[in-house]
């Protein structure tokens, strides 16, 4: 229950690291609207993204990988849909957001230890 607590407040804040590095993504709220952008997002990861790689993993095996940074971007841009705060303006920015918080949840994940 910690756990997802704390991937839902880590993902708002790779959210708003995004926000200010990309130009072209744009984020409008409170800390808890933040807090529920990370809900959202950690949700359609959960749900969308493992069904979206299952149907294009011949994609992913034609670009050795690359294409998952695309997946992240679409996925990032399908939480523009869902919340009225965020706002991205085309694909390019989804695509580089999406890699943003994929690298912040790398760093994340190497920095702490496992049990």
């Amino acid at each position: 229950m910690l756990r997802a607590l704390l991937q839902i407040v880590l993902n708002g804040v790779a959210l708003l690291i995004a926000a200010r590095l990309v130009p072209g993504i744009h984020y409008e709220g409170s800390l808890l609207y933040l807090l529920i952008a990370g809900l959202v997002l950690g949700l359609i990861n959960l749900i969308v993204k493992p069904i979206v790689s299952f149907f294009s993993f011949p994609l992913i095996l034609l670009t050795l990988g690359l294409f998952y940074v695309v997946i992240n971007g679409l996925m990032l841009y399908l939480a523009d849909f869902f919340l009225a705060g965020l706002r991205i303006d085309g694909c390019m920015p989804a695509i580089l957001g999406g890699l943003v918080i994929a690298l912040f949840n790398w760093v994340l994940k190497a920095l702490t230890p496992d049990k």
